[in-house]
């Protein structure tokens, strides 16, 4: 196969170094047609690459994924070297070798002198200035950037890097060669990090540095992020697939080129590198698995359960109570009367009661509609729950879940109120996703019986609920309030009292960095949402998901966390405050960042 460039075809591709990215990029080209040349350093390698190659390509035939005639193709298509002279027949080289820029710029001033003026050289380097490789040839202006994603044969989505000097011909017929490929290719300048690990891993650090600072368990890290934000991996987890040392070497790079603090590696990385844990591929890094390599994780001296809190006493919780008449106060009410508890809703007027158990009704009718409830079923949890509009009428409850809305004043009013009204020993809990919990808590005369209890909308739906201690937390009422939780049938995490909790604390940052980088005239929100959906395999792009949570509600936690952590990037980037300002909302206002029907 050739692929027709402004400057000639591409028919024939080198790719040196084949690790597991550099064999990955060296299949999915095969598999497209092109002849490839694969070179590795020594034989022991090179072996070691073909029968990686090969195994997965097996794999592929096994699993019906590829007839027996286009298996025989792909392998025929592959020429295994450790000559780099072999590579004067190419048309376009990709190098994959270790990410260190000594070792690039060598191997570049070599292929400059081994192939023919009009080939293309590519670095899939994914942090390392492709401006500093390039120089190392005569041919800076043909040298790019051509950052695939792991596993190469897999995902579908490449970044085209651009230097200062890139022909505008060659940039051409790169993107011609990566749709070739069935990838979608974004093209960005040349930055530290480009656009998806730029965002990534900033993410990333942010978590090592949580489970650093004993914030919460690194099982209720990756549990949170997986259930809260649909993520396929946690991110303690990624960054041991990833390798701690790879983590370690991009942030480094990042950090020097912007001088961000945010992607100083947090040290926990450089001290487990140090001492050998890497990750999967050395047998420990966050975790401990069953074998170097293997994705078998084993129990150790830090897995969760150790601590105190796990273990003791408990109240009985025999009824709740919810305060709140919206769409998450309806939503918690239908999970504890599903789960068979009694429920007392207080709303502030007869209408808004009413409302709340038509929306439980409507709730229940679309899952008997579904076949998921009965008949008989709906009708025993809808039996379950009473309203009132006085307060008073919540004196009875073992447990009180406030869901009012998102203003310490309120909540602060709300708690004094249902301080006066409980029996003694009956927990307050409050769904804030960012107030501090400690403030509601002193305004009680019980700051030891109330917890925050955070879930997630819609809360029918979702399956995790982040369980707040504060410093005055009971620990039987933590206790209480996990057990609660795996009553209902959700998942708890468990953190302290601090802005944001795990899941936003962590998700809000990333959403103001790709603002940011838009705002930069960097990349555009659609190919930022296209690397971080493709790249890294997330439900939705940053932008997509601000414009459905909303601007407003991104912009006031962003500014929750900017006055907790007194962090400067941290603080709300500007355009997202002027599309506030213009009552630019997201979907409910119809605009945001994109204009919506």
């Amino acid at each position: 196969m050739t692929t027709q460039g402004a400057q000639g075809s591409i028919g024939i591709v080198g790719v040196v170094g084949l690790g597991t990215m550099g064999a990955g990029i060296a299949e999915a080209i095969a598999k497209s047609g092109f002849q490839v040349i694969a070179i590795e350093s020594n034989g022991v390698a090179l072996a070691a690459a073909e029968t990686r190659i090969s195994e997965s390509i097996d794999r592929a035939f096994a699993r019906e994924k590829i007839s027996e005639a286009q298996r025989a193709g792909i392998l025929e298509a592959l020429q295994f070297s450790v000559d780099l002279s072999e590579l004067a027949r190419a048309d376009l080289v990709i190098e994959a070798v270790p990410e260190r820029i000594e070792l690039k710029r060598e191997l570049f001033a070599q292929l400059d002198e081994i192939t023919r003026p009009g080939a293309i050289l590519a670095t899939n380097t994914s942090s390392l200035s492709v401006t500093d490789i390039s120089v190392a040839t005569s041919r800076p202006s043909r040298v790019v950037g051509l950052h695939f994603f792991n596993p190469a044969p897999v995902q579908a989505f490449v970044e085209i890097v651009r230097t200062v000097v890139s022909d505008a011909e060659v940039i051409s017929s790169v993107m011609e060669f990566a749709k070739s490929l069935g990838k979608e290719p974004v093209v960005v300048g040349d930055r530290a990090g480009f656009i998806a690990n730029a965002l990534l891993f900033g993410y990333l650090n942010h978590a090592a540095s949580m489970y650093e600072q004993q914030y919460a368990s690194r099982e209720d890290i990756d549990a949170a992020m997986k259930l809260g934000c649909g993520l396929p991996m946690g991110p303690l987890a990624l960054l041991d697939l990833i390798g701690l040392d790879t983590a370690y070497e991009i942030l480094d790079t990042m950090y020097k080129e912007g001088r961000d603090r945010l992607h100083a590696p947090t040290p926990i990385l450089k001290h487990l590198v140090s001492a050998g844990l890497r990750g999967r591929k050395s047998g420990r890094g966050f975790y401990t698995y069953a074998a170097p390599g293997s994705s078998s994780i084993v129990s150790d001296l830090g897995s969760q359960g150790a601590s105190p809190e796990h273990s003791g006493s408990v109240r009985t919780i025999d009824s709740v109570g919810v305060v709140g008449s919206g769409t998450m106060a309806s939503g918690i009410v239908e999970v504890f009367a599903r789960a068979g508890l009694p429920v007392a809703v207080h709303a502030r007027t007869t209408e808004k009661v009413e409302a709340l158990t038509q929306r439980v009704a409507s709730s229940l009718d679309r899952a008997v509609a579904k076949g998921r409830l009965d008949e008989i079923e709906r009708g025993q949890i809808l039996a379950r729950i009473c309203g009132s509009t006085e307060i008073l009428d919540l004196g009875s409850c073992d447990l009180v879940v406030e869901a009012v809305i998102e203003d310490v004043d309120a909540k602060t009013t709300l708690f004094r109120e249902l301080d006066q009204a409980l029996k003694p020993g009956a927990i307050l809990a409050t769904t804030t996703s960012s107030l501090p919990v400690i403030e509601l808590a002193a305004a009680t005369s019980r700051p030891g019986d109330v917890v925050g209890l955070h879930f997630f909308n819609p809360a029918a739906v979702m399956n995790l609920v982040e369980v707040v201690h504060t410093v005055a937390t009971d620990p039987e009422v933590t206790r209480t309030a996990l057990a609660v939780v795996e009553r209902i049938g959700k998942q708890a995490v468990q953190c302290g009292d601090r802005a944001g909790f795990i899941v936003n604390a962590l998700l809000f940052p990333y959403l103001n960095d790709a603002a940011r980088m838009a705002e930069a005239n960097y990349a555009t929100p659609d190919d930022i949402d296209l690397a971080m959906k493709r790249g890294c395999g997330y439900p939705m792009g940053p932008f997509e998901l601000m414009d459905v949570v909303g601007l407003d509600v991104t912009l006031a936690i962003q500014q929750t966390l900017y006055r907790e952590f007194r962090e400067p990037g941290f603080a709300p980037a500007p355009g997202l405050e002027h599309l506030v300002t213009a009552g630019f909302l997201g979907r409910k206002s119809g605009r945001g960042f994109r204009t919506h029907g």
